[in-house]
């Protein structure tokens, strides 16, 4: 990376668990590789991390860590940060792993669980809700983890269509927990419809439903930090619209309508309450298309003129920094190219200034508490491109610096290959970002697989540790990952010019990339691949159809095959909401009446007499999103043409994405065996 970006303008706001490892100092992005890459098993980089998440108690005395050290689950164990050592193992289950967690105060915790070791679509259950002592001990469950309400229950326990909202560590022991409601007449099954706030008493299990005469169809809420719904964001038949309940307003009022617009093309987006009557919105800015944060000004009734939080040439992604939930903000968490932190407060702002330069050219995050005090005690999470990230603490009193521990014990940094990301100009005049893992060692120039993202209304990703990048790259490819356009997250420009593009111009933009990048003397031409999930394994396959002359072969998995049956006209079931399909998809891909035979032109199954180069397809099972029918059409279609059969492999149980170790491996030596065939 050529510097991580700090280019953030802003405007100051007034208002038994394992022992922790020693972590390797951190590797310089010039150090070189140390042994060969190959030699770096697949499971290092698909497994789950030793380190999944950690979390400082409200007094910062303890730390929460959820941890696959010291066996098969993922576990929720207690650090003493004062005493430096294992305090408790709060929470491990036989056949389930801790997902999340949050202090409710520094002598409990809730969690959420998953079972990791099954695909989506073996999955029984949904995530559930559990208190635990720090101490440890038998969990007590606050909201069901069955995934079928049984209605003849009238135990007191919320069933498993509930979830945690916010743990507003309040010292009474409430959190709140939202009901999610569908369009079935039974008010559960069906579509969601609603999502229906409750405040829980984590003692006594009693539960006082909040959101007083608010608004139908309400998907989204913010809440201040005592728990209270603050902000209300609907949605219903392509209508969005945001709605403010003030905090001096008495309980009964009515709430205040802010907006009301296209669900596709919101005018701002609530981001944060603060204290009092303090919004925070995001909104585009004029001179720069990108997204920026606002104050909202509730007497012109829009947001304020001028901009809080800027990250030029990023759209604004991010979320508050405060000490506990809706206590003062202490800055603003944003992405750029990767992870910064705007800091309002001038001692937090020196700490981060001295934690840049105990980890110089990585992304750094600071957790703290105590924080405006001598005594801070600072989490911090430090990552590069080449570094999967470390734990360390930081204790004010001392100040000491401790080493926690590595996410991927199995993963060297030296090994790795560098990320850059550079704005390159597609043929058009747009710009789009691009990024490139440059292989780790071997010969230049390298063979290359161009790496599409799915979505493809999102971001691709950021600057950090990539595991599919990096195994690539540790098998001597350079791995070409454009932000093409209809990416979100560089600006509204570059999203709308992905609009109705499937196939053509979101098309050209990865062939422009690969042109660019072998113009910079990096990458083989003549070696090139293209692959991809979802979205890119669509992209993937319409490479080969679209420019035969620039790859070798195509690896698509859960892919799209042909855009028409995303709307169901083809009758595969998918979990796209049917309102997604009926307002979003249309603007987005095209008509699915009046546009059929423009989207026929871009879709492989109809193409399939074009499809000349070696195919890798793979789906799973229970896929909801992309059934694996899509890739069932096309390999009827590639036979018909006479084309020579795909290599293919369904994995049973899985869903969009691989869910299962087991899986994660096997695909992955068929991926790497697949581009060694083809890219010699």
């Amino acid at each position: 990376m050529r510097g991580v970006a700090r280019a953030v303008a802003f405007v100051a706001v007034a208002a038994g668990l394992a022992g922790p490892a020693r972590p390797q100092a951190p590797a310089s992005p010039a150090s070189g590789p140390s042994a060969q890459p190959a030699a770096i098993p697949a499971e290092a980089f698909y497994r789950r991390p030793e380190i999944e998440g950690a979390a400082l108690s409200p007094s910062g005395r303890w730390l929460a860590l959820r941890t696959s050290t010291g066996g098969a689950r993922v576990s929720l164990g207690i650090f003493d940060l004062q005493e430096w050592k294992p305090a408790s193992l709060a929470a491990r289950l036989d056949n389930a792993d801790v997902a999340d967690a949050a202090w409710i105060d520094d002598d409990r915790l809730v969690f959420t669980t998953a079972d990791q070791s099954l695909g989506v679509g073996e999955r029984k259950f949904l995530p559930g809700l559990f208190l635990v002592p720090r101490t440890g001990g038998t969990p007590k469950t606050l909201i069901k983890a069955d995934a079928f309400i049984n209605r003849n229950d009238t135990s007191k326990l919320l069933g498993a269509n509930h979830a945690l909202l916010l743990a507003t560590q309040d010292q009474g022991g409430h959190i709140v927990v939202g009901q999610y409601e569908g369009s079935g007449d039974d008010g559960l099954s069906g579509e969601f419809t609603h999502l229906r706030p409750k405040r829980l008493n984590v003692d006594t299990l009693r539960v006082t439903e909040l959101g007083d005469k608010a608004p139908k169809f309400v998907k989204r809420w913010l809440f201040d930090g005592q728990g209270r719904p603050r902000v209300a964001v609907t949605g219903s038949q392509g209508r969005s619209a945001v709605y403010w309940y003030p905090e001096a307003t008495e309980a009964g009022a009515a709430w205040q309508l802010l907006a009301e617009y296209n669900s596709n093309e919101p005018p701002f987006t609530p981001q944060f309450v603060g204290p009092g009557d303090q919004l925070w919105v995001s909104t585009a800015d004029r001179s720069t298309g990108t997204s920026v944060l606002k104050r909202f000004d509730f007497a012109k009734g829009k947001p304020a003129n001028e901009a809080a939080v800027a990250t030029p040439s990023f759209d604004f992604t991010g979320h508050v920094v405060t000490e506990s939930p809706g206590s003062k903000p202490l800055g603003v968490r944003v992405l750029t190219d990767g992870w910064n932190t705007v800091w309002f407060e001038p001692r937090l702002a020196a700490l981060q200034k001295e934690v840049d330069a105990k980890f110089p050219n990585r992304s750094n995050r600071i957790d703290c508490r105590r924080c405006e005090q001598d005594d801070i005690v600072a989490l911090v999470v430090t990552e590069s491109d080449r570094d999967p990230g470390q734990y360390w603490i930081y204790q004010g009193a001392t100040k000491q610096w401790r080493a926690l521990g590595q996410v991927r014990r199995a993963i060297d940094p030296r090994q790795m290959g560098r990320t850059t990301i550079d704005r390159v100009r597609m043929r058009d005049g747009l710009e789009i970002p691009v990024w490139v893992t440059h292989p780790a060692t071997g010969s230049k120039p390298a063979p290359a697989v161009v790496l599409v993202h799915g979505g493809p209304w999102v971001r691709g990703r950021h600057w950090g540790w990539n595991a599919d990048a990096q195994f690539l790259a540790s098998r001597g490819y350079a791995v070409i990952e454009p932000e093409f356009r209809g990416s979100a997250g560089f600006g509204q420009a570059l999203f709308k010019a992905g609009w109705r593009e499937w196939g053509r111009a979101m098309q050209d933009d990865l062939a422009d990339a690969l042109k660019w990048a072998v113009a910079q003397g990096g990458v083989d031409a003549s070696r090139v691949c293209i692959a991809g999930a979802s979205y890119g394994g669509y992209a993937a396959l319409m490479g080969v159809i679209r420019n035969p002359e620039l790859y070798r072969c195509a690896a698509a998995w859960v892919a799209v095959t042909d855009p028409l049956a995303l709307f169901n006209v083809w009758g595969d079931h998918n979990d796209l909401h049917s309102e997604g399909r009926r307002y979003a998809l249309p603007l987005l891909i095209g008509d699915p009446t009046a546009d059929v035979e423009r989207l026929k032109a871009v879709s492989p199954v109809h193409l399939a007499d074009q499809l000349r180069a070696p195919l890798l397809l793979a789906y799973g099972g229970a896929d909801k999103r992309v059934a694996p029918s899509h890739g069932e059409r096309l390999r009827e279609a590639l036979a018909a043409a006479g084309q020579k059969p795909p290599q293919w492999v369904v994995y049973p149980g899985e869903g969009h994405g691989w869910q299962k170790l087991e899986t994660r491996l096997d695909f992955a030596q068929r991926l790497e065996s697949f581009l060694a065939e083809h890219l010699k």
